[in-house]
């Protein structure tokens, strides 16, 4: 399994950055968390290296002043090159929230961890509910800390993309493949994500009773299930169907615990990976003119039962999301 860290200028691991990523990992967060966070870390402690800044005593105003250069051009970061007002930024607002997330995770992680921080850092916060004001880090000794951002930027509310029916067609009839189109099947009948339907194995498709099980569990390929345990979700006749319809047609006698494996590029019989699956989404891009994403099937999905009168609390639960 993949691990990241971070490397300091002198090409050496940052320890409290490597203990972080190290917890993250014993906690099961998943490894593309872990590569964020690591990434993450890293613009900050190039940040503070350009500074000359110690990460202990960060105060709030240079939080403020790191969300400006993550906003500069590569070119302009290290104050030699004049940026004009009217360039567009480098990083959109909501990649800056996210990185100020993984910076709040960080910063309650070191102090849960007995570390001395910036006066200002653990006692400057943003305005509360009822107008007073709350530490930047008040909620580490109040239970289940929350990570709370100071500073954030203001974006623009994006609604989820849904697929019309004339464009899950579309893309299952651009599908030249049995295996290919069986994938966006799954993610349109299911709702899972695609780690999870890389993940599938064949014990988990029920086709008697028309049921697909969704496992929590490491798999060769990196797939994962972001929902921990399992979840049993229906399928149609028609899903089931097509999967035997694969099996015959295009997978035959590999011997593979995978649904989805490489059958027309080696290793043969491999589970398929991510990079090889968001090739093929680029390629059915071009041939339908359709910019879409595999997570807009979940949308999809949700949005259709939701339409149909299933109850939210049903659609939760067959989504695997955390009440």
């Amino acid at each position: 399994m993949d691990s990241w860290t971070v490397l300091g200028v002198d090409d050496a691991p940052v320890e409290p950055v490597e203990r972080y990523l190290a917890y993250l990992s014993d906690i099961e967060r998943s490894p593309n968390t872990v590569k964020a966070y690591a990434h993450d870390l890293k613009d900050h402690w190039v940040f503070l290296g350009w500074r000359g800044l110690d990460w202990r005593e960060v105060r709030l105003e240079d939080i403020g002043e790191f969300v400006a250069w993550l906003r500069l051009p590569a070119a302009g970061r290290d104050g030699r090159v004049a940026v004009l007002s009217s360039v567009e930024p480098a990083v959109s607002a909501s990649t800056v929230n996210r990185k100020l997330s993984a910076l709040a995770a960080f910063y309650a992680y070191q102090v849960r961890h007995g570390v001395e921080l910036g006066e200002l850092l653990t006692t400057w916060g943003s305005p509360g509910r009822r107008g007073g004001w709350k530490p930047f880090l008040h909620h580490v000794g109040k239970g289940r800390p929350q990570p709370r951002r100071v500073i954030a930027l203001k974006t623009a509310k994006k609604l989820p993309r849904v697929l019309a029916a004339a464009e899950v067609q579309a893309v299952l009839d651009s599908c030249t493949r049995l295996r290919d189109r069986f994938l966006f099947a799954v993610l349109y009948d299911t709702g899972m994500r695609v780690g999870e339907a890389l993940g599938l194995r064949h014990d988990d498709i029920d086709a008697a009773a028309c049921e697909v099980t969704v496992v929590a569990r490491d798999n060769d390929n990196g797939a994962r299930s972001k929902s921990r345990g399992r979840r049993m979700v229906p399928v149609s006749a028609g899903l089931v169907r097509l999967y035997a319809d694969y099996l015959h047609g295009e997978y035959g006698d590999l011997d593979s615990d995978y649904v989805f494996v490489n059958l027309f590029a080696e290793p043969r019989g491999q589970a398929l990976s991510y990079p090889a699956s968001y090739d093929l989404v680029k390629r059915l891009r071009k041939r339908t003119r359709i910019d879409f994403d595999p997570h807009w099937y979940r949308h999809t999905y949700a949005t259709r039962l939701l339409r149909d009168g299933v109850p939210l609390e049903v659609v939760s639960t067959l989504l695997g999301l955390r009440s």
